[in-house]
């Protein structure tokens, strides 16, 4: 009998709550051990990972701040060490999902040097050194998927900061995908529309205009569902997805075209 094949092990971050949730869960129904990632909220992210456990995989919640850059490598040595000890002596990650993110909507003219340094470094600079190191313990014919946003190409209101940061770490994908391409390691982003869900403070599933302006403007007729862009990031996760690096796809369901 030929030796049981290893399950496909991804890490994503901010995978307690909303979209992360979403992305955590549709990984584990393709088949796949996750280790998520929750900042403050243990109880969300144990739940996650019990449901994923429940439904015979193997999950690991673990606390980690993406704004503590000087954390991030005792974070990826702590991963190694459960993925010894829960994930059947694995020593490495085939996919990371760059989905932990905070909002925030603020006029240019109302910014402070506080809200850059807290935005670039949970966007862009905390995405940029968990990307580096976790591409040292991840396996050939892995890859990264980047969470951005349909803000970085749509003018949304108070929203520059946030989506020059998600631009910024759209560039930086594609030189992801260019220097680990030889190891058949993909990199791409996933920009996704309106969601209604808890992030920035539920500022889309808490108001209705909101919502009527963009499923006006959206050719499918509706907002998001998390599942509309879990689907997604597993696909990029799959082998179904193996020649496609470099590239951002745009999930609004067709806005504004």
């Amino acid at each position: 009998m030929a030796p049981e094949k290893a399950k496909k092990i991804a890490l994503v971050t901010g995978g307690n709550r909303g979209l992360g949730k979403d992305i955590a869960l549709s990984l584990a129904g393709a088949g796949m051990d996750v280790v998520l990632t929750f900042n403050s909220n243990q109880a969300e992210g144990e739940a996650v990972a019990g449901e994923i456990r429940r439904a015979g995989g193997r999950a690991a919640a673990m606390r980690f701040d993406l704004a503590d850059t000087p954390a991030i490598d005792g974070f990826i040595d702590r991963v190694g060490a459960v993925l010894r000890d829960s994930f059947g002596g694995a020593e490495r990650i085939d996919f990371l999902v760059n989905n932990a993110g905070v909002g925030g909507a603020i006029p240019i003219d109302l910014l402070t040097e506080a809200d850059f340094d807290a935005f670039v470094g949970v966007h862009f600079k905390g995405v940029l050194f968990l990307t580096q190191k976790a591409l040292r313990m991840m396996n050939d014919g892995g890859g990264v998927v980047f969470l951005t946003a349909a803000a970085d190409r749509y003018n949304v209101p108070a929203y520059g900061l946030y989506a020059a940061c998600k631009g910024a770490v759209e560039v930086f994908s594609r030189y992801v995908a260019r220097e680990y391409g030889a190891r058949g390691i993909r990199s791409n982003t996933v920009a996704p529309g309106g969601v209604a869900t808890d992030f920035n403070g539920g500022a889309i599933r808490d108001n209705p205009m909101l919502q009527q302006m963009i499923v006006a403007q959206t050719a499918m007729g509706r907002l998001a569902e998390p599942h509309d862009i879990g689907g997604l990031v597993t696909l990029l996760c799959s082998d179904d997805a193996r020649w496609l690096t470099g590239q951002r796809l745009e999930a609004t369901g067709g806005f504004n075209i």
